[in-house]
């Protein structure tokens, strides 16, 4: 599954042509003008509920409140957004908090979910 956080929908909707057979779940960011994406999507992997936002619309510039209780509004174990393209991971109270970055600047994130819970790992590429 891959999952976009928003802003630069064109480039994914021509990437997720290459992964015909891979789940790609497309959030609309703040840069999105046309885009007929939604703002947010809730996603159930190997039982888990993933608020998935791009995360202007939570204010996420000024800290992460609002992001952390519309997630536990929705009953999720883990929100994934963008909107600062700054790498970042917490956990609070049952809940993963995961920004992977800005993949202009070269970072990404992986999230495994398994038996063992919710690992979230920052990546960054290598040129």
């Amino acid at each position: 599954m891959i999952i976009h956080l928003g802003d630069g929908q064109r480039d994914m909707d021509a990437v997720s042509a290459s992964f015909s057979a891979t789940r790609v779940v497309q959030i609309r960011g703040n840069g999105d003008f046309a885009s007929l994406a939604p703002y947010s999507s809730i996603e159930t992997v190997e039982g888990k509920r993933i608020y998935c936002t791009h995360g202007h619309w939570e204010r996420v510039k000024f800290g992460l409140y609002e992001l952390k209780s519309a997630a536990r509004a929705r009953n999720a174990e883990l929100v994934l957004f963008g909107h600062t393209h700054v790498q970042e991971y917490d956990y609070d109270d049952g809940l993963h908090i995961f920004n992977p970055g800005s993949i202009a600047d070269g970072k990404y994130g992986v999230v495994d979910i398994g038996q063992g819970g919710i690992v979230c790992l920052p990546m960054k590429l290598r040129f």
